[in-house]
């Protein structure tokens, strides 16, 4: 007969159904439950502390999260993320995508979430998803799917990547490690990898057509907002329009950008074409047709001023206010250039009353009014010099232009993190803390940037986690949910006792650590092998690919938090797109388990 659990390890149970009750019913924000789950574990813990534990000792495991080195990995992994994504190191990755979704959406997603799945069986899935991320994310904004119906998928595909194989993730070598301490042999590097990759073929329909469908579109809507600007793009001579006529290339030209005046005869080198589009479509523009929004001594001359004072490109808008001395003028007389050294890329000319008629002047450059809104780059101060003197309201919304000079040398950076931590140089933790450091040291990332690459509710709730899971590992409530499932198996088939133990390790590895279900499920098959008469090593199996089932919660695993933030995921998000996947992969793989051992 069991005994009943402790009063700390009721305690540690009831916090843990509370805290998931409460992220579940979405009332407060995770960030005010994760810091009311570690106030409350640490008040409790200082008055009632854990046997031979001082006071003080419960409150340095409840606060231990913010020091504890999975959360310096997570903030370290997205400071380098945001280092790819400042210098543009990921925008020849992102074309290549942008291709392909562009061909068909569903066959993007599904090579993805393939190229996904076999990286993670090889490299650490920490750094394929570090990887991943930003590239989606730009997709998103170039019009493919939305990261949240993205990421989760991605996720999912590489946790079970990292399933496959003995070095997919530390979890796997710890329990094959706790194994062979407990006299099992040492199982091979691709031992398993057949029975998991049978059951990745059965989940990967799920979450290819299924999952994206139940996430919500959680992008901000642009679109319906999204300012069209006007602009002349100046013909480079290797542009892909020269010595072509517009119906030629009509179907190659980038989505969004419309042609104005529609020109006759071939296009030449120099030559002025009247074009609009979004700010993102005309970047595009110039990067594909090797054009120009501006003359090209304006924008050197701003590179070497940004260059010389240490400072980032900006593009910025601004509004026309009736007191500007440029109403009524062109661009071309307004001197913006010389006075202030910024380049004016487009204009944007909201819906007038009708009757209104744009003015244009003898060189069919439009006149400037009240009301416009100008695309404008420069250096930051000279920008705020600009919106001075000239009576014009900056907009929010600006951006910095990518460092691309700095391009190669964030993705050196980044690929010696990964291939540090992926081949075993180094520890995850070690590698990415070396990998942020000197994004801020070679300039990729500034300090005074860094605010913008972290989440803050994601650092609370991986607090909080750190913290819930220490508390039920400590106060004996894993033991004790072990020993009471070991006795519930005596009377079933091998294949549900399998399932059994797989769904147990899988509970245990969302609400409290995949460390913490190795190292209590890993003894317990042992424990219930020995007295169901089972080979070990199937059970044992199962541990291991209950604690890569992470897929329910945000605090299961640090990816699952990595994207929360990207994607704008709830809680709620992970219950519903994560527990019918759990029950795909736990039915599959007991059954494939059954099969391969002939039990």
């Amino acid at each position: 007969m069991i005994e009943a659990p402790s009063y700390h390890a009721m305690a540690a149970m009831a916090v843990t159904v509370l805290m998931f009750i409460e992220f579940v019913r979405g009332r407060l924000s995770i960030e005010i439950v994760s810091l009311l789950t570690i106030a409350v574990i640490a008040v409790g813990l200082y008055f009632f502390p854990l046997p031979d534990n001082r006071p003080i000792d419960g409150l340095a495991l409840a606060f231990g999260g913010f020091g504890h080195y999975a959360l310096i990995t997570i903030c370290a992994l997205m400071i380098m993320g945001r280092g790819l994504v400042v210098t543009g190191a990921l925008e020849p990755a992102a074309r290549i995508l942008e291709r392909l979704f562009k061909f068909n959406l569903q066959i993007g997603l599904l090579i993805s979430l393939v190229i996904a799945l076999v990286l993670s069986m090889f490299v650490n899935n920490t750094p394929v998803l570090v990887l991943m991320i930003p590239i989606f994310a730009a997709l998103a904004a170039k019009g493919a799917l939305p990261t949240s119906k993205t990421l989760m998928p991605l996720n999912a595909a590489s946790l079970i990547g990292g399933l496959a194989t003995t070095v997919g993730t530390s979890t796997n070598i710890l329990v094959v490690s706790i194994a062979v301490d407990l006299g099992m042999r040492e199982i091979g590097v691709f031992d398993f990898t057949p029975i998991v990759m049978g059951a990745a073929l059965i989940a990967l329909p799920y979450m290819w057509l299924v999952m994206p469908r139940l996430l919500k579109d959680n992008s901000v809507s642009a679109a319906a907002g999204a300012r069209m600007f006007h602009t002349r793009l100046r013909v480079g001579s290797d542009s892909m329009l020269t010595g072509k006529e517009l119906s030629e290339i009509e179907e190659k030209l980038p989505g969004g950008i419309t042609f104005h005046g529609k020109p006759t005869g071939p296009f030449q080198p120099q030559q002025r074409v009247h074009i609009s589009g979004t700010h993102e479509a005309l970047e595009d523009a110039t990067r594909e047709l090797r054009g120009e929004l501006a003359p090209t001594w304006v924008l050197d001359r701003i590179k070497r001023t940004a260059s010389a004072k240490g400072l980032d490109q900006m593009v910025v808008e601004m509004t026309v206010t009736a007191d500007s001395r440029l109403i009524t003028r062109t661009l071309p007389s307004s001197g913006i250039a010389d006075l202030y050294g910024v380049a004016v890329l487009g204009i944007h000319r909201p819906d007038r009353l009708m009757g209104e008629r744009d003015q244009y002047s003898d060189g069919g450059d439009l006149r400037i009014v009240e009301g416009d809104v100008l695309l404008v780059m420069g250096i930051e101060p000279d920008l705020q010099e600009f919106s001075r003197a000239d009576s014009l309201l900056m907009l929010e919304g600006g951006r910095e232009l990518p460092r691309r000079s700095k391009a190669l040398l964030s993705t050196a950076i980044m690929g010696f993190s990964v291939v540090m931590a992926a081949f075993g140089f180094l520890p995850i933790a070690i590698s990415a803390l070396v990998g942020a450091i000197l994004m801020f040291v070679t300039g990729c990332v500034k300090f005074d940037r860094v605010g913008r690459a972290l989440s803050g509710q994601v650092i609370v709730l991986v607090a909080a986690s750190i913290t819930i899971g220490r508390f039920i590992d400590e106060s004996g409530a894993a033991a004790w949910l072990g020993e009471s499932l070991s006795l519930g198996l005596v009377y079933l088939p091998p294949a549900l006792v399998l399932a059994a133990i797989m769904a147990f390790v899988t509970v245990l590895t969302n609400f409290a650590s995949n460390a913490t279900a190795a190292t209590v499920g890993t003894p317990i098959a042992f424990s219930i092998a020995a007295t169901l008469g089972l080979p070990a090593e199937p059970l044992v199996l199962a541990v291991l690919f209950g604690c890569n089932l992470c897929y329910a919660t945000p605090i299961a695993y640090q990816t699952n938090m990595l994207i929360m933030a990207e994607g704008k995921y709830e809680f709620a998000d992970y219950i519903r797109t994560g527990v019918p996947l759990v029950v795909i992969m736990v039915m599959a793989l007991s059954v494939l388990l059954v099969m391969s051992y002939g039990l």
